[in-house]
């Protein structure tokens, strides 16, 4: 059975452990990573989560198999410093991840120490709530290439086939200057241009199209820096030759952002 792969478009901070703040004004989000073990009809092995949150020199994998928690975040309540999401890590996935990657020619370090962090726990909580699949992170790699992330999804892409399901973590639209009605314009723009790509264009052009994302309508308002974006890289390439679709998409997001969450396969 080959899994599918998932961009999902994680939120801000902790959200889903803020419920008393927060009320229901991430309830559709939520509801769409909720559905996503419904959508898989089976526990997966593993997850490998690709976080817009950690970059590295060369990609890397957290090898712990008891990760911590790494609070990436400022302003939130103390309370969110101490929340914990005790999923196990996998040092077996890690190295055959590495593996994968050095036979695809791709160099990949290991991180004993890296903790999970927020583009990880915010995403993953409420899909599995009781952290009880292992999950391994992978970084990103500096200088942010849409080809290299691209590759290194197709030499990920065995791993679906065994139990793993990769799930690239970021944002559709990721300018904080401009999140609330400030954004709407881009944001609209961008998710369009989004789902015309992944959606309606053919395999070959989709690549093409996202390889060169910055030639989008107001690709730079959307993503001044592109960390956010990158992720969906990954989950491309794991399955470029499968359909995607929408799993999550609203238009009032943080007061009124056009955002998207996606499935390939």
């Amino acid at each position: 059975m080959k899994l599918p792969t998932y961009f999902i478009s994680h939120g801000g901070g902790p959200w889903p452990f803020m419920k008393q703040e927060y009320g229901n004004a991430y309830a559709k989000l939520e509801a769409s990573l909720q559905d996503i073990p419904r959508q898989l009809g089976v526990t997966p092995q593993a997850l490998l989560v690709i976080s817009a949150h950690w970059e590295e020199p060369e990609f890397t994998l957290m090898s712990s198999s008891a990760p911590g928690m790494i609070y990436d975040y400022g302003g939130f309540p103390d309370y969110t410093y101490r929340i914990s999401y005790p999923a196990p890590g996998s040092p077996e996935l890690a190295q055959q991840v590495q593996q994968l990657l050095q036979d695809a020619g791709i160099a990949a370090g290991m991180d004993a120490q890296r903790g999970f962090d927020h583009g990880m726990y915010s995403a993953i909580y409420p899909v599995y709530p009781k952290a009880d699949v292992p999950i391994v992170q992978l970084s990103l790699k500096v200088g942010l290439d849409p080809t290299e992330h691209i590759a290194l999804g197709r030499a990920l892409a065995p791993l679906r086939e065994q139990g793993v399901v990769i799930i690239g973590s970021g944002l559709s639209f990721h300018n904080l200057r401009q999140f609330g009605p400030a954004g709407y314009a881009a944001s609209a723009q961008f998710d369009a241009w989004l789902h015309s790509s992944l959606i309606q264009a053919d395999t070959a052009a989709r690549t093409a199209q996202i390889a060169n994302w910055s030639a989008a309508p107001a690709a730079h308002a959307a993503h001044p820096r592109e960390e956010h974006l990158l992720p969906l890289m990954v989950a491309l390439g794991a399955a470029e030759d499968d359909a995607a679709s929408c799993v999550y998409h609203e238009k009032t997001f943080m007061g009124g952002l056009t955002v998207s969450s996606f499935r390939f396969g």
